[in-house]
């Protein structure tokens, strides 16, 4: 019997720990004062939560153009909580820092609810405007 409450003891300590290692991780965020954290702040935005007003908030020059012109083509559509939205995880492949200029090859892949998944590729291209990083264009291929 001590043996099995030791156990039991030992599987709570570590659910406890992984809970207190996600609230860790959750509550950092990303560095939004860098160019891979806005550009994957975007990423999340725009691609993971259909945010497109959200996205908005990272955007400056090519990409807000792009990104005003969603907002006029989706005008009218909503996307809330009974929407059924796909899931999406996506990696970085590569990137290229420079100055005031950066850029970020992701590839995310899409599921949906029927089991269908595909895969695209997301550019984001970033630029400083004073002290902040901000998306200066996006393009999505296959």
């Amino acid at each position: 019997m001590a043996v099995r409450t030791l156990m039991k003891k030992n599987l709570l300590l570590r659910y406890a720990g992984c809970l207190l290692w996600a609230l860790f991780v959750s509550a950092c965020g990303r560095d939004l004062g860098t160019a891979q954290g806005v550009a994957e702040e975007f990423v999340d935005q725009h691609y993971v939560n259909i945010d497109i007003q959200k996205a908005k908030q990272y955007a400056v020059g090519l990409a807000l153009q792009k990104i005003n012109e969603e907002i006029r083509l989706t005008a009218g559509q909503t996307i809330d909580a009974s929407t059924q939205k796909p899931r999406i995880n996506y990696q970085l492949l590569e990137k290229r820092e420079s100055g005031s200029r950066a850029s970020f090859l992701y590839e995310g892949t899409i599921r949906s609810d029927d089991g269908t998944s595909f895969t695209r590729k997301w550019l984001i291209a970033a630029r400083k405007e004073g002290t902040q990083w901000r998306v200066s264009n996006f393009s999505e291929s296959d």
